[in-house]
């Protein structure tokens, strides 16, 4: 039986990061490259899932999920998903040198995809050794050193110095995006055009786990506030009708907890379920996010709806990520594929 509860070096994990984010992340803003080397260098972070062989930390991705989750707690600015996540998904079990960098931080890479995407591959063609083509909107290609992009031949590793990246305007300032252009590039092959699926797929695992962060920070904050505000001479929390919105909203990130671990857990132990579980997280995971980030904002009244609130980066963060590596519509609909549910 699967068992969804934190371990003991999980808890420690934890309380790691989360020390360590109380500190350094107070008004995200942009891409903090100490912070993410103090992650990723001195503290090992990187590499959680990569085997000690390969230069890395030799835990699990159940481990990099609760680093997702202090991260989305505090929507911390470091190019975690993209390096971490995304592009050591899709290294991981290849062999290639690039892992053992990336693992140590030495060097950051993303995969070069839509961060919209879902499965799709972009059009970049493989011409006489160069790749040449666009990507838009890729996931923190501005901090990465190197580009993993996908071909209908395979996945290439590709200097990020050799390409074109543009800065396009984000919803979440504190996740940039970039339009990719390769004109000519020389790329490395690095394995087949399969790992990308893999990769999207764990991507869209992991990142029920800061969806979880995000809704769990906006909850408690929301909790405490109510308890401390006060009109008409008691506190605004003693209401029924806010009692019942946080009861509600209580449910479903405890719910949402649940949903996120299973995924991470599928895709720590090679579960055969983890399409499933994948596409049920991003389904579940990522409108309760959100519907947290916009009970955060109303519940604070007229403060949670100024910049000097922190509310507005978590409701920002909830909503950028609901539309990453498929929409909870596109997930739903994947699902009814996955468990064959009947046509109507």
């Amino acid at each position: 039986m699967t068992d969804l509860l934190y371990t003991d070096v999980e808890d420690e994990l934890r309380s790691s990061v989360r020390s360590l984010l109380a500190d350094r992340v107070s008004q995200p803003d942009v891409v903090d490259l100490k912070l993410w080397r103090t992650l990723a260098v001195d503290l090992g972070f990187a590499g959680l899932p990569v085997p000690e062989s390969a230069g890395g930390a030799g835990a699990s991705w159940r481990e990099t999920a609760v680093v997702l989750e202090e991260l989305g707690r505090t929507v911390a600015p470091v190019p975690f998903l993209g390096s971490a996540v995304l592009a050591t998904a899709a290294l991981l079990g290849t062999g290639d040198p690039l892992l053992d960098a990336l693992a140590a931080g030495s060097r950051t890479a993303t995969l070069a995809v839509p961060v919209s995407a879902s499965g799709l591959l972009p059009s970049v063609a493989l011409v006489d050794g160069a790749l040449t083509g666009t990507v838009t909107s890729v996931v923190d290609a501005a901090a990465a050193d190197v580009l993993l992009v996908p071909t209908a031949d395979g996945l290439y590793a590709v200097e990020a110095a050799d390409v074109t990246r543009t800065p396009v305007v984000s919803f979440d300032l504190t996740r940039p995006l970039s339009d990719i252009v390769l004109d000519g590039a020389p790329g490395r092959r690095v394995g087949d055009a399969s790992l990308v699926a893999d990769a999207l797929t764990a991507a869209a695992a992991l990142l029920a786990s800061e969806q979880l962060g995000v809704a769990e920070w906006c909850l408690t904050t929301t909790v405490e506030y109510v308890k401390t505000r006060r009109q008409f001479a008691r506190s605004i929390g003693s209401y029924q009708a806010v009692k019942h919105r946080l009861a509600d909203l209580w449910v479903q990130v405890t719910q949402a907890r649940a949903v996120a671990r299973y995924a991470a857990d599928c895709l720590a132990t090679g579960n055969p379920d983890l399409p499933v579980a994948a596409s049920l997280a991003q389904a579940f995971c990522s409108p309760v996010a959100v519907k947290a980030a916009e009970e955060c904002v109303q519940l604070h009244g007229g403060i949670g709806f100024t910049w000097e609130h922190p509310a507005h980066w978590y409701l920002k963060r909830a909503r950028a990520n609901a539309s990453s590596f498929g929409t909870a519509t596109q997930h739903r609909a994947r699902l009814a594929t996955l468990v064959a549910l009947p046509t109507p």
